[in-house]
């Protein structure tokens, strides 16, 4: 492996994390009553979901396209 599809596959394993993260979060009873007040997930919830999946898409990219 190179030293592009091991960074790549980094980011990617990060960027699951994240949103897997996020994701979870979004079940969680504050999230749920900020959602029924507000009619969305807070901020930072929000940051987990589309930074993970910013990641997810920038690693698979990196590590599985070839040039």
């Amino acid at each position: 492996m190179n030293l592009r599809r091991i960074l790549g596959v980094a980011i990617f394993v990060v960027g699951v994390f994240l949103l897997v993260f996020g994701i979870h979060a979004t079940g969680a009873i504050g999230e749920r009553a900020v959602k029924e007040i507000k009619g969305r997930y807070t901020d930072t919830t929000m940051w987990y979901i589309i930074g993970g999946s910013v990641l997810v898409v920038i690693g698979g990219g990196l590590a599985f396209w070839r040039k």
